[in-house]
Formats: C-alpha cells, sequence, structure tokens
C-alpha cells in the first residue's frame, strides 16, 4: 500500500459523501497519483465499514467491467469488483430517484442466489453452479461519483465500482443445464429495445465472473455467505436514463424485471 490509514478514512469519507449528497468530483488518483490496488480497495472497504456502522445491511457482492463492450466503452481490460447494501435494491417495477444520483445509467446482469457459501482460491464455474440456488435477471443502475463518467480503474475501484442501485426479478431458476454463455437478453427503454447481448459478453459466461469474485474474496480471507445476491457484470455497454424513464429487461427463459425513474 502507498497510502497511509489517515489518507484512505478521508478519501472514503470523500467519495461516500459525493455519493450520499449526489455530487460529482475528480478521480481521486489525480491527486494521488501513487494510489494502487491495495489503496483502491481499502478505500472501498472503508466505505463498506462507514455504511455498517451506520446500520446498512450487506446483501451481496458485484462484479464490474465484465463485457468486452463494458470493457472498450470505459477504456479498461480487467474486472473489478464491489459490494452492494440493502438499500440499494428496488423492489421489481419500483421507481428509483433521479435527484439522489448524479448521471446514472443502467445495464443488463445476471443475478446469482447462492445456497450455499462460495469461497476461493480455486474456485470455477462448477463450483459456482453447484453453489447458486437459483439466477434471475437484473437490472443494474451504476453511477459513478466521478466527473463525466471519467475515471481509471484504481479510481473506480476505491468508488465501490459505481454502485447504486440495482434490482432483481422475473422467474428464478436452477442455472444447471442452462447455457448460460447462450443466454439471450434485451434491453429496453420506454418500450423501444436498446441493447441486446448474450451471456457470452461477460467472460465467456456470467458463472467465470462469479468464480473470480469468489477467487478475489478468497484471497483476502473472506467468502461469499450463503443467501447473497451476486450481480455479475453488466452483458452490455450501459445506457443513459433520465426521470420519466421506464426500463425493462426480458432474459430468455426467465422473464423480465424492470424499473422507472422519477
Amino acid at each position: 500500500m502507498k497510502l497511509d490509514t489517515k489518507t484512505i478514512a478521508g478519501l472514503a469519507e470523500h467519495l461516500e459523501n459525493c455519493q450520499l449528497e449526489a455530487r460529482d468530483t475528480l478521480k481521486i488518483t489525480e491527486q494521488h497519483p501513487e494510489l494502487d490496488w491495495d489503496d483502491a480497495y481499502a478505500i472501498q472497504d472503508e466505505i463498506l465499514r462507514r455504511k455498517l456502522a451506520r446500520g446498512g445491511r450487506l446483501i451481496g457482492v458485484k462484479a464490474g467491467l465484465t463485457s468486452h463492450a463494458k470493457m472498450k466503452q470505459m477504456g479498461v481490460s480487467t474486472p473489478v469488483f464491489g459490494f452492494v447494501m440493502e438499500d440499494y435494491l428496488v423492489p421489481d417495477g419500483g421507481e428509483v430517484a433521479t435527484q439522489a444520483l448524479i448521471h446514472p445509467k443502467v445495464e443488463p446482469e445476471l443475478a446469482f442466489i447462492l445456497g450455499k457459501p462460495l469461497k476461493g482460491p480455486g474456485c470455477h464455474v462448477g463450483h459456482v453452479l453447484a453453489a447458486t440456488d437459483y439466477i434471475l435477471p437484473g437490472i443494474e443502475v451504476i453511477d459513478s461519483r466521478y466527473r463525466d463518467f471519467k475515471f481509471d480503474l484504481k479510481s473506480v475501484v476505491a468508488d465501490n465500482t459505481s454502485a447504486a442501485k440495482f434490482v432483481i426479478g422475473g422467474a428464478p431458476a436452477s442455472p444447471v443445464g442452462i447455457d448460460l454463455s447462450t443466454l439471450g437478453v434485451v434491453m429496453e427503454k420506454n418500450g423501444e429495445p436498446v441493447a441486446f447481448g448474450a451471456g457470452a459478453a461477460v467472460l465467456g459466461n456470467p458463472a467465470t465472473a462469479v468464480a473470480m469474485l469468489a477467487n478475489h474474496l478468497g484471497a483476502r480471507g473472506q467468502e461469499i455467505p450463503a443467501g447473497a445476491i451476486i450481480l455479475s457484470g453488466g452483458i452490455t455497454e450501459a445506457i443513459a436514463v433520465a426521470a420519466g424513464d421506464t426500463v425493462t429487461l426480458r432474459v430468455h427463459g426467465l422473464g423480465s424485471t424492470s424499473l422507472r425513474f422519477n
């Protein structure tokens, strides 16, 4: 690590306040170019600690920048990982207040709901499928705290991978026997299709992203507990949304889920 504890705590407070107050900031590596990967995840951990200390409840984890389209859009080449809190979850068909966000975008995902704990190292797709109770369609609302959605990979890790809100719904199904790589998705905005994709866009198979996440946490002495929700990463590029928009995700064989922005 390159940063001291006081600096990490200060950056975590700054980034979380930007989230809570819906205001943007320059990417933190502009003032701290020495920031390394351990620093970035330490800042993210401190943001989580702050939320838990206020009574927040951790309900899951997420992979980000896992599709080739998303990597190209953001100019990066490595997946990143973050966390999701209970108050990030929107009821299926529910509303998201845009005034509480900076510049929201949506992306289609597969959500894995674990029936058994998952831990690395050595986690692979077979372990993920065996540990998963069911999968669901999911829409993640991302909202980078960085001005104009411009950031480097370490800055976005520190910012909890732009996590903001998400919705899951549809028809629960066991992933066993489903070819997740060919699973087709269509995302609609205001009734018009705006993004198409298949599971293979996420590292060839969304379960691969979940395995990578388990191995990432395992290297830090952590596991993903039973009951956790895992967002496996955007299947297509992110689509900007504004007040008045309705977004629906349809996944072949898994039904649909939707949310509205007010």
